[in-house]
């Protein structure tokens, strides 16, 4: 329920609060008084597409604070949840536009997105009027208010479901059969690599390890001759020898040395070991570097085979066994293909059968629930003098989609026997604003704590039919909250609370201000309405009559 509207700087408003009530809310005035101007500053700070150029004329910004009272699992909780934003009992909208044109806007003094403001006041307020192309004069949103109607949550959100399973299975299926497609088209290749690479069957490191064999092989013959001359030379005809006879040497002596060579035969002794080990080694290179010409032909060979198989496939030498692995995966996928498409494809078949099934039972629903509108529509038309008017909602077959196959039409006759026809292009302005104010009651019965605003919905009627259509108004705001912009006298006598937009004229500029009514001027206010610019006695007596009525 809308609580309370502050503005600042916008448009011919300098400074404006208002504090409104549950109930119904009339707001009258002259033409031309501001009455627009208050529903733009409204649908400026619930984010709603509007004028351009909305700052005061010589302010630097305009600034416009809504604040609204929430009952308890009103919707608008929801998206506040959803956004991170909390509620203690008052939701304050708060939105500034600069002279520049930047806006910025608040949601409980938390910087808030367009996108979250749109949404949050698509929950609080509906505005609605005879050129309202937002709501029940679009054919694009008669399905989904037939099915608010209805209470089609439920069955709408089974059919959405079964849409999104439906499409993924497609989509898997689709891409299976992409898969297979392209896999068929290289099969032969496919065939031909997994062979070559089967019977090559390289290893991780075998690249390197046949390099550095390779390297290997091409440098024994330069340097086997120089490490057999270094074999000889630490073998008995060289050093080894050679320390041999002084170890005999010395040994001989020793006993005569008085231990002085203790500590050299030791050395000696080790300097043998040493060379003995050199020895191994050297003899386990010379082995190492012993081979047939033959093995270097084999490991080049090999070893050119794998680098020419890496660059013809586009991968390291040891991505290869890899590689190998995927092909293979390509391969095993194609000759299993047919098994896993069949499969896919039943899987599609069982999805369109669950989403024909919930599309089915959820037309049935809809008919149904035309039925029940079209029959309200018929009570709710007979208050406000149309009780010779059809009212008619239609449901056609169209492309299937996440909310079923049905294509919903509002449509109306405003005399026994005339064709049918859209609302917007069937009735006339009167009718038009009737029309739409019965459908509204009867899709609004379950909307908890929605504000709804009426711009001059009792345009194009006066007399009789002008007091049907206040009455009804004054029963929708039973236990709500309905705001109207009217130049009926007859709606304005309903209210439950009045305003009266003024235009002032200052000395260097022209503002509007809203100036709440008491018991003795809304007579007046309603005398002016009934006689124009003089108020008389009469007026002034006819004004009484309708609100005492």
């Amino acid at each position: 329920m809308l609580r309370g509207l502050d503005i600042r700087d916008m448009l011919i408003i300098d400074r404006l609060e208002l504090a409104f009530q549950p109930g119904l809310n009339v707001l009258t005035g002259e033409t031309g008084a501001g009455k627009s101007i208050l529903l733009d500053a409204l649908g400026f700070v619930l984010g709603w597409r509007g004028r351009a150029e909305l700052v005061r004329q010589g302010a630097d910004q305009g600034e416009v604070t809504a604040w609204f009272e929430l009952p308890t699992k009103h919707p608008a909780l929801a998206v506040l949840e959803e956004a991170g934003i909390t509620y203690d009992g008052e939701l304050i909208l708060r939105r500034i536009n600069t002279r520049d044109g930047r806006k910025t806007a608040w949601i409980n003094d938390r910087r808030a997105s367009g996108e979250v403001l749109r949404r949050l006041s698509d929950t609080l307020v509906e505005l609605h009027g005879q050129h309202d192309d937002r709501g029940l004069l679009n054919p694009r949103g008669h399905r989904q208010m037939l099915d608010l109607f209805g209470g089609h949550d439920t069955a709408v959100g089974k059919v959405r479901a079964a849409w999104r399973a439906l499409g993924a299975a497609k989509a898997a299926f689709e891409a299976a059969t992409a898969k297979v497609a392209e896999a068929k088209a290289e099969e032969d290749y496919l065939r031909h690599a997994v062979a070559e690479l089967d019977v090559l069957s390289p290893e991780v490191g075998e690249e390197e390890a046949l390099d550095t064999q390779r390297r290997l092989m091409q440098a024994a013959e330069r340097i086997r001759e120089d490490i057999s001359k270094a074999l000889e030379a630490l073998g008995l005809n060289g050093a080894e020898g050679l320390v041999n006879d002084a170890s005999r040497w010395l040994q001989g002596v020793a006993d005569k040395a008085e231990g002085h060579l203790d500590a050299p035969l030791s050395s000696i002794e080790q300097t043998l070991l040493a060379l003995d080990q050199a020895q191994q080694g050297v003899s386990s290179c010379l082995d190492a570097l012993s081979f047939n010409t033959s093995e270097l032909e084999e490991v080049e060979e090999r070893l050119f085979a794998i680098r020419g198989l890496a660059r013809k496939h586009n991968v390291l030498p040891d991505d290869l066994r890899g590689f190998a692995d995927d092909l293979r995966a390509r391969l095993a996928m194609l000759d299993d293909s047919a098994g896993e498409l069949g499969a896919l494809e039943v899987a599609v078949d069982q999805a369109q059968t669950t989403y024909e099934n919930a599309a089915q039972q959820l037309n049935a629903k809809r008919i149904n629930a035309a039925k029940a509108l079209d029959k309200a529509m018929v009570t709710e038309l007979a208050p406000l003098k149309m009780e010779r008017a059809a009212f008619a909602t239609q449901i056609e077959l169209c492309e299937p989609g996440p909310e079923g196959y049905d294509a919903v039409a509002f449509t109306v006759a405003t005399n026994p026997g005339a064709p049918a026809g859209p609302l917007n292009k069937i009735a006339s302005g009167g009718e038009l604003s009737r029309f739409l104010l019965a459908l509204k009651v009867c899709l609004t019965k379950s909307d908890d704590g929605l504000t709804m605003i009426f711009d001059e919905i009792d345009r194009g009627v006066g007399g009789a039919t002008a007091d049907a259509v206040g009455r009804r108004l004054a029963e929708l705001a039973e236990g709500g909250q309905v705001l109207v912009v009217t130049h009926s006298p007859q709606v304005a006598a309903l209210g439950g609370h009045h305003w009266r937009v003024e235009k002032r004229q200052q000395a260097n500029a022209t503002t509007s201000t809203v100036v709440p009514l008491d018991h003795d001027a809304r007579i007046d206010e309603i005398a002016r309405m009934l006689s124009g610019d003089t108020v008389t006695d009469a007026a002034r007596a006819a004004a009484r009559v309708l609100i005492e009525s």
